[in-house]
């Protein structure tokens, strides 16, 4: 019962959480409220993608974050080695200010702790709806398009991430324990853009359906006294900006 109950609670949070994330392809962000958590991929149709997608920034090691919210620091260890498509989108938009100012639209902690989600450029602009947030992206100014990018889990002990699929019946390298980072998106597997969130505990029933990408190595307090309306202040690459490469 104690089971049931929990993965009752877990499903439900997630679908909450997720629903209004971000949107895919070129679909109206307004629109994306009517999508919902994507279905596990059967592990038997998994394949490995053999190299990493083109065009796409990407981090060859780790990068060290530094975020500052309510006036403390929050440090988050970037994993490109075994993440590096979604941790290099992540620091390449570090680098541009893209989260600087930026506001944490969405913070779960009851029934039981979850996410605290944030990185909606819209988030910066006090007119936007409240309601709005959660359903922007980040937009490239070179393109004028939104930049989405695959789900990305390297499943542990393998060598190579397997792309715009989810793991089932293995566990990933980087896993949703507390202090955990990692890319929100929508129903579609390749739909993450700009938004990110804290696991407020550990979260094993995403493993496999959301890409994780580092880990808070100082500043977990402040993390899990995130309040909803809390802003980024600022963001910025303390070291390991050498190992971006963009294209």
């Amino acid at each position: 019962m104690v089971f049931g109950f929990r993965m009752q609670w877990a499903i439900g949070l997630v679908v909450a959480l997720f629903m209004v994330g971000c949107t895919a392809g070129a679909t109206d962000p307004s629109e994306s409220s009517t999508t919902s958590l994507a279905e596990p991929a059967e592990s038997a149709e998994l394949a490995v993608t053999p190299s990493i997608p083109e065009g796409l920034a990407r981090l060859e090691g780790k990068a060290t974050v530094e975020l500052t919210v309510n006036g403390e620091r929050v440090l988050v260890e970037v994993d490109g080695t075994q993440a590096p498509i979604t941790a290099g989108n992540f620091v390449d938009l570090v680098e541009r200010g893209v989260y600087d100012g930026t506001v944490f639209h969405r913070v779960v902690r009851e029934p039981q702790p979850f996410v605290v989600q944030g990185g909606d450029p819209q988030s910066k602009d006090p007119t936007v709806p409240v309601q709005q947030l959660g359903t922007g992206g980040f937009v490239d100014p070179d393109t004028q398009e939104k930049r989405l990018i695959p789900l990305e889990i390297t499943p542990a002990g393998s060598e190579q991430p397997i792309y715009g699929q989810t793991l089932e019946n293995s566990q990933p390298a980087l896993q949703h324990t507390h202090g955990a980072v990692a890319m929100a998106r929508s129903q579609f597997p390749d739909s993450a853009s700009s938004q990110f969130y804290f696991a407020l505990a550990d979260l094993p029933f995403l493993d496999g359906s959301y890409a994780v990408f580092g880990y808070v190595t100082e500043g977990l307090d402040t993390v899990d006294a995130i309040q909803q309306g809390d802003v980024v202040e600022s963001a910025t690459v303390l070291e390991g900006l050498d190992n971006l490469v963009t294209e």
